[in-house]
């Protein structure tokens, strides 16, 4: 048996089951709140008790494979959006599982791409795909995940790396204020303080300041507070200032994968995964996000023959992790 999990500073899923004919198939799994646990271990812990209490732990664990949200050296990972280190070899130390891997959370979501069937996939453009040519993996959620599949031996082998703390671009002058903003507030502006969750408040923060408008009233302080309040202030309440942060986040967000894409020359597709996507998908399929992608100047119609599509299965790191263990 197999225990897999998809660890991310807001949420760590886990699972346990048996790879068969190529498709993960659990028998268990959880999802838990990373504020609610002082360290990973412990949330394995708990998951395994839930486990045997529910009558399913009679096979012994073997392999375990975690993607964590950070970069990944010596089979260990000290998080970047939580003060968690999962280590490999601690693990397997106190849980008795003899084949502990872990891995940056998007390169079990890279890996996870072959294990998905067209139903978890919204394409956003169809492109022009050539087998075997670069694939980018790319995720927005607490922060900015991003890796490549790069063709070798026979199948994709994954790049994993922390692409989300290089410099943000600004490629409008709109997106130039908002990188002044931040600058003058804090520095230096990584990708990952504009394209995430805390990056759409920040967006909606800097385009309030910039509009002089007063802080959310009292009858709708949920609206600015947090990305899922800017969500739900654009989805439900037809906020427009929302609109706009949402509108200039979806325009970073596709500038950004398009970066990726042709620095690479993604023709294997371009997969937009990450916890946002989904939420805000009939946004992304508005046209913003690809007039972005698509807007590289005399390689615009070579971008735009570069397959583009919205991961909506939010287990695909744990299909991936599944992957690498059963292939450990």
């Amino acid at each position: 048996m197999i225990v897999v999990g998809d660890v991310g500073a807001t949420k760590t899923l886990l699972e346990v089951g048996v790879v068969r004919d190529g498709r993960w198939c659990p028998a268990f799994g959880r999802r838990y709140a990373g504020a609610d646990h002082p360290d990973f271990n412990s949330v394995l812990a708990a998951f395994l008790r839930e486990w045997a209490a529910c009558g399913q732990a009679g096979e012994k664990l073997t392999h375990a494979c975690f993607g964590v949200a950070g970069p990944a050296f010596g089979n260990r990972t000290q998080m970047t959006n939580l003060a968690w280190v999962v280590d490999g070899n601690a693990i397997r130390t106190e849980f008795g599982i003899a084949h502990v891997r872990v891995v940056n959370d998007f390169a079990a979501a890279a890996s996870g791409i072959e294990m998905l069937q067209d139903a978890d996939l919204v394409v956003l453009q169809p492109g022009e795909p050539i087998a075997a040519a670069p694939r980018v993996v790319i995720g927005a959620g607490t922060g900015l995940g991003i890796a490549y599949l790069s063709w070798a031996a026979g199948g994709y082998q994954v790049i994993a790396g922390e692409a989300g703390h290089a410099g943000f671009a600004p490629s409008t002058l709109e997106q130039l204020e908002l990188w002044r903003d931040l600058y003058a507030s804090q520095g230096g502006v990584a990708v990952e303080r504009v394209v995430s969750g805390p990056g759409l408040v920040r967006i909606h923060e800097f385009l309030r300041r910039r509009e002089a408008q007063p802080a959310a009233p009292a009858d709708a302080p949920h609206v600015g507070v947090t990305p899922a309040a800017i969500t739900h202030g654009v989805l439900q309440l037809g906020d427009a200032l929302c609109m706009r942060a949402l509108d200039l986040f979806i325009a970073c967000y596709g500038a950004v994968a398009g970066d990726h894409a042709l620095a690479v020359m993604a023709r294997g597709g371009v997969y937009v995964a990450g916890g946002i996507a989904p939420k805000i998908l009939p946004h992304l399929l508005a046209g913003g996000f690809l007039a972005a992608f698509n807007a590289r100047g005399s390689h615009a119609d070579d971008v735009r023959k570069i397959p583009v599509a919205i991961v909506t299965n939010e287990r695909v790191g744990l299909l991936g992790a599944a992957l690498l263990a059963a292939r450990s």
